[in-house]
């Protein structure tokens, strides 16, 4: 008897629990508990990995986030205020969605086909544009969509045509320092490509799948390659409005750019997801452990792959033995070897802007030219930064900058409870999750646009009333024609008032310095 019974026990435990799951509140239950057991565990490897754990609530209900916009209060930003409504909608997710190192495995680490034509769901073509110092640099283009409903959709997307242009807006997308290619990004190309967008990815030489035919690699904020790419994209696109966004540490090549090149850059408005303020202090902080020797690894492959050819400028064995990626750096472009090359290099260059050649191989002078924010106050472009609180991979909050956001009309900083380091995952009301920050960021390439045109009707009109009728073709070609960025000028000086609001909120209570938006160029 005893026998038939426990042959029988495995079927009657299933007919148990199919009669139980009738039941919404032990599925509840059960879901519950699987959900607590799952989160211990994950809390007890990150302890074990020795990872930094972060709080994370079980639902989107428990959460009471808010989204802080840090800014000078000026005409754009109340714009942005009125019509970006997604920086109004925090980024909300449940465990395991919400949590960092889930994210930066999922959005960030996950393998992907380096260089492939075909990539999460975007079809990619690659122009290899020559440089004047026989490098090369590569642009993937996104052209299209492998799912044919959104590639229909996408047809007829009117989002990234702007300022009366048939031509949609092309988005340059800059990845992280690794020149890693993440899922993060290409579903950012995913979602503009969708959006009425025209996403192209740039590739520093050696990155990407992009030969190397140099004997050296770029400094972390050299924006030598990337000023010529951008001068090509104008060239060939010169009815396209020009936008920019980096990830991560990709952003330390996109503000200088912006820094060097003022209001020259060609761009109308920028990005900035997870970026790094200080690049010294970025990479002397001391990142979590499995995060740095992946990266390290990474970067060794990288350097491996032409080890040959970089050995005549730098150490090679002894660069593929560093610990940090702070060592690793050093020794790549502050050796007395890569001294000699940049004299080499200023003797073939006579004539040229030689700033970057003639400077000590020593770290601080390093960064006295490679700071991201070394040039800011020449900066004539619109910049969203996001940044989060739980960024495992950037130094604390603290460290931001927030004069810069204060004081300087172009910089706009948005900082969220939860998103980790370039997620920024929410519910999309559907069982799955989306990135916040695509939705921003692609937003937000929508609304200042829109902005400048508005503004640039008003100054046009303005010029109108002043100069009368006969100059109205001279005025037009002085107002409209300015494509390239933005310059603030200030009417009248504000007046303050105190408000018993924090500071760090997104608040109007002090009056609005009377600003005018104008195109024009100060270089």
């Amino acid at each position: 008897m005893w026998d038939l019974f426990l042959s029988l026990l495995p079927s009657l435990l299933l007919v148990l629990v199919t009669i139980l799951r009738r039941w919404n509140w032990i599925c509840h239950l059960a879901d519950s508990t699987v959900q607590q057991l799952g989160h211990c565990m994950w809390i007890m490897a990150c302890r074990v990995l020795k990872l930094p754990c972060f709080t994370v609530s079980g639902s989107t209900e428990e959460c009471q986030a808010e989204v802080r916009l840090i800014c000078k209060p000026t005409a754009l930003a109340s714009h942005l205020k009125k019509h970006c409504y997604t920086l109004a909608q925090p980024p909300l997710a449940k465990w395991p969605q919400a949590d960092p190192h889930f994210q930066i495995i999922t959005n960030l680490m996950w393998p992907t086909k380096e260089g492939a034509e075909l990539q999460g769901g975007v079809r990619f073509t690659r122009d290899n544009l020559l440089l004047k110092d026989g490098g090369i640099v590569a642009l993937d283009w996104a052209v299209s969509l492998t799912d044919q409903q959104a590639q229909a959709k996408r047809d007829h997307h009117p989002g990234g045509r702007f300022l009366g242009s048939s031509n949609p807006a092309i988005v340059v997308i800059i990845p992280n320092a690794l020149g890693r290619v993440t899922p993060h990004l290409l579903m950012l190309c995913y979602k503009a490509l969708q959006q009425g967008f025209y996403p192209v990815v740039f590739h520093r030489r050696g990155h990407g799948g992009c030969p190397l035919t140099t004997p050296h690699y770029q400094e972390f904020g050299n924006t030598s390659d990337l000023a010529q790419a951008v001068a090509y994209l104008q060239s060939r696109h010169p009815s396209s409005t020009l936008l920019a966004v980096s990830e991560g540490s990709g952003s330390g090549l996109l503000l200088s750019y912006l820094g060097e090149c003022g209001s020259s850059s060609y761009l109308t408005a920028a990005a900035c997801i997870s970026p790094v303020f200080h690049g010294q202090l970025w990479f002397e902080y001391e990142l979590p452990w499995l995060h740095q020797w992946i990266a390290l690894i990474y970067r060794k492959f990288q350097i491996n792959r032409y080890a040959t050819a970089l050995s005549s400028v730098m150490d090679v064995a002894k660069i593929l033995h560093c610990n940090s990626l702070r060592d690793m750096e050093e020794l790549m472009f502050c050796a007395p070897k890569q001294s000699e090359q940049r004299i080499s290099d200023s003797v073939d260059n006579v004539g040229k802007d030689n700033s970057r050649l003639s400077v000590k191989p020593d770290w601080p002078s390093y960064w006295e030219r490679n700071e991201p924010l070394r040039d800011a106050d020449e900066v004539a472009v619109p910049v969203l930064c996001l940044c989060s609180q739980d960024d495992p991979l950037l130094p604390p909050l603290s460290t931001i900058p927030e004069g810069l956001f204060h004081n300087s009309p172009y910089f706009l900083l948005a900082v969220t409870q939860q998103g980790g380091h370039c997620s920024f995952m929410l519910e999309d009301g559907h069982g799955g999750t989306t990135s916040w920050s695509h939705s921003v960021v692609l937003e937000y390439f929508r609304v200042v646009p829109d902005f400048f045109r508005v503004e640039e009707k008003k100054g046009f009109k303005d010029v109108i009333a002043q100069c009368g009728s006969q100059s109205l073709r001279h005025s037009a070609s002085a107002v409209l024609s300015r494509r390239r960025t933005t310059l603030l000028r200030k009417e009248r000086p504000i007046r303050r008032r105190q408000i018993s609001t924090p500071s760090d909120k997104f608040t109007f209570e002090e009056e609005q310095e009377d600003f005018t938006w104008n195109r024009s160029y100060t270089r």
